[in-house]
């Protein structure tokens, strides 16, 4: 029987007709919505000249938690090209309320069975004086944090607008510490570091990608991500002018001409003769129809018509950083449920995968590189260790053409190869020609019986781009694809609606280590607690040429990594990601230990745990898959002892399989301890990780 991907509704509580809610006068009721469970609440107000730069009766909203204000009064409003700001003088024109409480099967997470719980308060505003514009917040408080967005209901005189600026604020009741990741620019792969800095060092000038993390002292935790982002410029944030602690948002720009021209393929040029033919797609890229680039004002960074919702602006809240990463499935219920009436055909797993060592391989009888022979010897590993995929990297066709392989490479020979040994291909794509080539490409993959696509160097979340990634991920779904995103940048949720959509990068990965030592065992245990906050990534893990601190050195063929063994094993744990690399190269693997552990370990979870950890420090996460729970633990270059609490087991017996920093890590970060242990619910396990090490662990129920 086909799977059907709709929600599974266990609940669903519309109280219109309540006294305490329904649509009703707003003076009758204070305009506050609070959390299921009564720790979150959110609160608008109207209030004049707030501000001595904010003039004008002007909608506000504040945060509090268990009684604690986290944002104190924050503006709302929206700019307009050749009007007047929606953003004062406002009137109360009504209010609705609502419940709604379910759940949804999720067969592609970190959680299977989501709940879906909230409180929702809806205010409409209407200006005073004319033309009497009208604009719906609608809030959401759940029990795992709280999220807003604009409407714009159809009405005369806003038929059609563009949007100069989105002027959400988000000011801090207090001094905060975040870490964040200010990129300087919206022309970004998001490939950067998150860095731990004052809220006040964050400049009016700033462009700071989202997810962000924010500390307050003595309180929670807050992420702010957006969700649902659909036919809209994504969103950054900057600093206020005078106003410590206080971000505003700010909308993705198209870029100039010459820098679309120039990063239609950004490190694809290799000779300067394809520059002239890039200048040529990039021509006819602004010719296709509905390119928002034919006529626009520079300045117009949303252009839309009513009716009209904005993404989500969210702040997840909770106790602790790793509470976070519990409840970050917020997101997707932030998005629509999924459109397709099969998702069977949607298979999770891992991938070999030849770029990251640059398809290299030892002791084989042909010349290794981008063709037919080392694609296949890859797919045979694949095949020989379980792996579901074989992703064939750029080089298989060139970057201006990909209907047409190289003549070194015989696509159709490699995937009838892969066919035969139960492997499934998927094919590198650059966005540039996917954009023009899709509508035949895609069929002709599908002819082929390639699996999917992984796109790249988009390196954009302007409206244009953003709409060409629910374009391509619809057009692939009609074509059985799944897909992986590269050079993108961060989730929104968008994998909710087309679950093909596996996987995505927007995030500063292992294929850093070919170039620089960027990618420290610090970083590692960094990035759970702020990019994972929006989704999966893609960070290609796997790497077995493990170093200590002083060992490192970058290197393109046969790449090197920070950390140990165990480090690497425990990322597949630690990183959510349905579709995971397996990134160095056969004989890297072959009759290595831990290959038994990359065998096993699935990439989709049942339920999700963080037992500990500290942003930079170390983390611990426990997953479970059916009856197995799988538990990985890292640290950065510190030595760290600790239990973990074995609290969420069942009942009876189960063996635990440990694979953890052999005796002389510290010294050789390729040694690996694999050992086993008879285990109950509520025993301790005692760990030890050497200084950029870590430790995976599968329990298994004893029968």
């Amino acid at each position: 029987m086909e799977r059907k991907c709709s929600a599974i509704v266990k609940l669903v509580l519309l109280c219109a007709g309540l006294s305490a809610f329904g649509r009703e006068a707003a003076a009758a009721e204070p305009l506050a919505v609070s959390s299921p469970d009564g720790n979150l609440t959110i609160a608008l107000s109207l209030k004049a000249n707030l501000q001595p730069y904010l003039p004008g009766q002007r909608a506000y909203y504040r945060v509090s938690y268990k009684g604690t204000l986290i944002l104190t009064d924050s503006p709302l409003g929206l700019d307009f090209l050749g009007a007047p700001p929606l953003d004062q003088n406002f009137e109360i024109v009504g209010t609705d309320r609502q419940a709604h409480a379910s759940t949804w099967e999720n067969p592609f997470g970190a959680k299977r069975t989501v709940p879906d719980h909230y409180h929702q308060l809806t205010v409409s505003l209407r200006e005073r004086r004319p033309p009497g514009r009208r604009v719906d917040v609608i809030f959401r408080a759940y029990n795992q944090g709280i999220a807003f967005r604009y409407f714009l209901p159809k009405q005369p005189g806003l038929e059609q607008f563009s949007l100069v600026a989105e002027n959400t604020g988000f000011y801090f009741a207090q001094d905060v510490s975040a870490y964040a990741m200010d990129l300087g620019s919206n022309f970004t792969s998001y490939e950067d570091e998150y860095r731990h800095m004052s809220l006040r060092e964050i400049k009016p000038t700033s462009i700071v990608g989202l997810p962000m993390l924010v500390e307050v002292p003595k309180g929670p935790w807050v992420a702010l991500l957006e969700a649902d982002l659909t036919d809209y410029a994504g969103m950054y944030v900057g600093g206020v002018p005078s106003v410590p602690n206080a971000l505003v948002s700010k909308l993705a720009a198209l870029p100039p001409l010459d820098a679309a021209s120039m990063a239609l393929y950004t490190g694809g040029i290799r000779q300067l003769d394809d520059f002239w033919s890039l200048l040529n797609v990039a021509g006819k890229l602004l010719k296709m129809p509905g390119s928002l680039r034919q006529g626009i004002n520079p300045e117009e960074l949303v252009v839309a018509k009513t009716p009209k919702a904005t993404p989500w602006r969210v702040l997840l809240v909770g106790p602790t950083p790793g509470s976070l990463i519990e409840s970050n499935y917020l997101i997707l219920n932030l998005n629509p449920p999924c459109t397709l009436a099969d998702t069977s055909w949607i298979k999770p797993g891992k991938a070999a995968w030849d770029w990251w060592s640059g398809s290299f391989a030892r002791n084989v009888d042909f010349t290794p590189g981008m063709n037919t022979a080392t694609m296949k010897h890859y797919i045979d590993f694949a095949a020989d260790y379980h792996l579901e995929y074989m992703l064939v990297d750029a080089g298989w066709s060139t970057w201006l053409d990909i209907t047409k392989p190289v003549p070194e490479v015989n696509i159709q020979e490699i995937i009838d190869h892969a066919r035969q040994r139960g492997v499934k291909v998927l094919l590198w794509i650059p966005w540039a020609a996917t954009a023009l080539q899709g509508d035949v490409a895609f069929p002709l993959y599908e002819k082929w019986g390639a699996a999917g696509v992984k796109v790249d160097f988009m390196q954009r979340d302007d409206q244009e781009m953003v709409d060409f990634y629910e374009q391509t991920v619809r057009k692939a779904a009609e074509h059985h694809l799944v897909v992986d995103f590269h050079g993108a940048f961060k989730p929104t949720g968008l994998r909710r609606t087309y679950p093909n959509l596996l996987t995505r990068e927007g995030i500063r990965g292992l294929e850093f280590s070919k170039f620089n030592d960027l990618i420290t065992p610090q970083h590692d245990v960094t990035i759970p607690f702020t990019r994972m906050l929006a989704g999966p990534m893609d960070f290609t893990p796997g790497g077995f040429r493990n170093t200590t601190r002083g060992q490192f050195k970058a290197q393109n063929i046969e790449p090197l990594v920070q950390g140990t063994r165990a480090h690497q094993l425990a990322m597949y744990i630690v990183y959510e990601s349905p579709l995971a690399m397996v990134s160095d190269y056969p004989e890297a693997y072959r009759n290595q230990p831990g290959i038994e552990f990359l065998e096993k370990v699935p990439t989709v979870w049942d339920d999700t745990k963080v037992l500990n950890g500290e942003v930079g420090k170390y983390i611990t996460i426990a997953r479970q898959h059916g009856t197995a729970w799988y538990l990985g633990a890292m640290s950065n270059w510190d030595t760290r002892d600790f239990e973990i609490p074995l609290s969420f087991l069942g009942t009876g017996e189960y063996e635990a399989q440990i694979f953890a920093d052999g005796a002389d890590a510290d010294k050789v970060a390729t040694s690996l301890s694999i050992t086993k242990k008879q285990v109950r619910g509520g025993d301790k396990l005692p760990v030890h990780l050497a200084p950029g090490g870590g430790v995976a662990v599968i329990v298994t129920p004893v029968k």
